[in-house]
């Protein structure tokens, strides 16, 4: 069971997310009916812990094992989407995996089918491109030494 709570106006989530730089560039993932990119990831399940959701996430949607290198953010994102107030508690990890993976060019499916679209983008494009939370945008250019606690209002 996922961590989330619907309400009737609100929703709280908690969610972990990769940072997975490779090549100077970074992998973002969207819906693939949305215009809205962000580090791939997922929520978080009942007794789970962050880390290993992560690596759930992305064995699940990606079929790869990836190695948690560190948390770099605890990020409290408050934002609307789809006319919904939204409060996520977000777990930001630098992963990699064993090997270095081939970076294909252009937008690709994971193993999930065509529900999420993933792209690998140069870390200096990432102006160019609708994503959230925004602070990622600058913040992935130079990745903090230790781990960052955020507030986010978007």
């Amino acid at each position: 069971m996922d961590v989330v709570f619907h309400t009737e106006k609100a929703v709280f989530n908690y969610r972990v997310a990769g940072v997975w730089i490779q090549d100077g560039r970074i992998l973002l993932h969207r819906a693939s009916e949305d215009k809205i990119w962000s580090l791939p990831g997922g929520r978080v399940e009942m007794n789970e812990a962050s880390p290993l959701s992560l690596q759930r996430e992305f064995k699940e949607e990606l079929d790869l094992s990836v190695e948690i290198r560190r948390l770099v953010w605890i990020v409290e994102n408050f934002f609307e989407y789809r006319e919904k107030k939204v409060h996520e508690i977000g777990f930001y990890y630098l992963v990699s995996t064993e090997d270095k993976q081939a970076l294909p060019n252009g937008p690709f499916h994971g193993v999930e089918g065509e529900r999420l679209v993933y792209e690998w983008v140069p870390i200096t494009e990432l102006e160019d491109v609708v994503l959230y939370p925004e602070f990622l945008k600058k913040a992935l250019k130079e990745l903090p030494e230790t781990t960052e606690h955020l507030i986010v209002n978007n």
